[in-house]
């Protein structure tokens, strides 16, 4: 199925994997941009928007949550454009004027984002203009308990972030860390039911037109996550260890795995639901199921991106 069109002066950059989406508005009185990818992509970051504004500024800097891969070039876009807004989800304001990468699972997870500061918070329930139009605020917790999606009811345009890909959702966080989350995502599903979108642009992925198939896939996933909850932790384990790869590229096995059990998130994915079984081995065993999958290669004593 071909890609559905857009208005005019909504430029979508599809980052893939290790950076998030990022939306560009042009059509308006004031640019606005809606995440802005992972820190190794900043310099990417900056020549996707220069390459569409040329000599005109950013005005206002939009994240749909604040995981490292959909903020992590805010930094580079402030200290590029000084005079830029930049709007945040409510939840973890506080974390971010104080900068707290352990609160913010910077730290955690093993990832990186400069420090950025912000202006305002979004609230659900209000709209906001981007570009021409107003778009809807909604909130939509589940993959992140903090986590917004957006919505234009005229031209019935979802951003979804990570709350809706074309063949299922993101992680879903707060369940590693022994939180009930999965029906909060089922929550989510069912507010973009009712939304009813028929163009939907996700986090990560090509934008995609919504049908009640693509909602039925992600259900069905989320009910086999909910009636194999370790399938869930080991998927999310597996997802964490790939954004690595795509970060390093090319590692040395014996360092990629040190890494990983030096990282909060995976001790504590560990003892919670594998202490059956030594930490190393379970890294290697991970590690193998990506090579399976051709997520991963081995190449003597490396392990590879794939």
């Amino acid at each position: 199925m071909s890609m559905p069109p857009l208005p005019a002066g909504v430029h979508v950059f599809e980052r893939g994997w290790l950076s998030a989406n990022s939306i560009l508005f042009t059509d308006g009185d004031q640019s606005l941009m809606v995440d802005s990818g992972y820190c190794t992509h900043a310099a990417q970051t900056l020549s996707l928007v220069e390459s569409v504004l040329e000599s005109r500024p950013l005005d206002i800097l939009v994240n749909t949550h604040l995981h490292s891969d959909h903020c992590g070039g805010n930094a580079a876009l402030q200290g590029r454009y000084p005079a830029m807004q930049t709007l945040i989800p409510p939840g973890q304001a506080t974390h971010v004027t104080d900068w707290d990468p352990v609160a913010l699972t910077y730290s955690p997870t093993g990832q990186f984002c400069p420090r950025f500061s912000f202006d305002k918070t979004l609230q659900p329930g209000t709209r906001l203009q981007f570009g021409s139009s107003m778009w809807e605020v909604h909130a939509a917790a589940g993959h992140d308990p903090h986590s917004l999606v957006f919505f234009e009811p005229r031209n019935r345009i979802l951003i979804s972030a990570d709350a809706l890909w074309e063949n299922g959702f993101g992680v879903v966080f707060p369940e590693l860390e022994g939180e009930s989350a999965f029906s909060e995502v089922a929550a989510t599903l069912d507010m973009i039911e009712r939304l009813a979108p028929t163009t939907v642009i996700p986090g990560h992925g090509r934008v995609f037109a919504y049908t009640p198939e693509v909602l039925a896939t992600a259900r069905q996933r989320l009910n086999a996550f909910v009636k194999n909850p370790l399938r869930h932790v080991q998927h999310a384990a597996k997802v964490l260890l790939k954004f690595k790869l795509l970060e390093v590229q090319r590692q040395p096995f014996d360092d990629f795995s040190k890494w990983a059990l030096a990282t909060p998130y995976f001790v504590l994915i560990q003892q919670r639901f594998f202490s059956d079984m030594p930490a190393p081995a379970w890294i290697a065993q991970l590690c193998d199921e990506l090579v399976k999958a051709g997520a991963a290669e081995r190449d003597g004593i490396y392990i590879c991106n794939a």
